[in-house]
Parts: structure tokens; C-alpha cells; sequence
């Protein structure tokens, strides 16, 4: 069945994504020197493993191992979001720079769930990867919120002291 191993394959890939969006999360927690942000990272590692752990049981193929040990494996050394982060280390720009590329890969990261749901023909499978693209947006809107905060922009908690000023 042609579907099936395109489904296979698309779980097999969404895994791996979260995974390695773990994996930057992490890595942005440990650089991270400021408490908020580094409390940010640590919470939306642990969500992506959590969304990891959806796809993993759906996944029939059996060279990731365990999810234990799929997720105990080291981050992929390829990804581009660790390579950029690793780069901002360089460039001694840490948590803005993380928080920038993490908000542009969950923006991408989003698209392409939605995407890739959009051409699913199981419902339930379907369900899964609409779940994740909206827990993807919630991530996305959290570190935006963040990111504001850091850059010292009005936060959406300030928002009604503002407007009644």
C-alpha cells in the first residue's frame, strides 16, 4: 500500500523533528543565563518530547528502537537550528538568538504539519498531526510572549496598563 509507506514515513519524519527540537531546546537551556528563559526552553523541551511520544506509538517501523532510546540518543549534529544556535554562541548573542531561531523554526514547523495534515486520509492520523501543529502555534505564541519580554517590549501582561493610561 503506497499510503501506508508514505504515512510511515511521514511519522518517522515527524518524530525526528521533535526530537531534534528537543535536542535545541535543550541545548538552549544550558546557554541560557537568564531563569525565565532558560525555565521557557526547559518547558518546550519537555513539550516536544511529549509530542514526540503521540507520533512514536503510530510509527510501525522498528529502527528507532524504544522511544526511551530513540530520545536518549545525542542531538543530530546536522540540524540547522543547532547549527545556527551554535553559531549565535559564537557570536555571543545567546538567548535573543535562540529564542529568534526557535521562533522561526516553530513558525516553519507549524506550516508544515498543517501541511502534511491537510494530505493525510486517516482521521485519526490526521488528528495527530493537527494536534501538533496547534500545540507547535501555542509554542510559538509562548516564546513570542518571552522574547518580548527580553527585548523589553510591552508585554501582553502590560497590555492594560497601557490602554487605560
Amino acid at each position: 500500500m503506497p499510503q501506508e509507506y508514505k504515512m510511515q514515513e511521514a511519522l518517522k519524519l515527524a518524530i525526528q523533528t521533535e526530537k531534534d527540537v528537543r535536542d535545541f531546546y535543550l541545548r538552549a537551556a544550558e546557554i541560557t543565563k537568564n531563569p525565565r528563559g532558560k525555565k521557557v526552553f526547559e518547558l518546550l523541551a519537555k513539550e516536544e518530547q511529549e509530542h514526540a511520544s503521540h507520533f512514536f506509538p503510530l510509527y510501525k517501523g522498528e529502527d528507532l528502537g524504544t522511544f526511551e532510546e530513540f530520545m536518549a540518543r545525542p542531538p543530530k549534529s546536522d540540524t540547522v537550528m543547532l547549527r545556527d544556535l551554535e553559531k549565535a554562541l559564537d557570536e555571543n548573542v545567546h538567548e535573543r538568538k535562540a529564542m529568534e531561531i526557535a521562533l522561526r523554526e516553530e513558525e516553519d514547523l507549524a506550516k508544515n504539519l498543517t501541511r502534511t495534515a491537510s494530505n493525510i486520509l486517516d482521521p485519526a492520523v490526521r488528528a495527530v498531526f493537527e494536534k501538533m501543529a496547534k500545540e507547535t502555534r501555542h509554542h510559538y505564541e509562548l516564546i513570542e510572549s518571552e522574547y518580548a519580554h527580553l527585548m523589553a517590549m510591552v508585554h501582553e501582561t502590560d497590555i492594560d496598563i497601557y490602554v487605560r493610561e
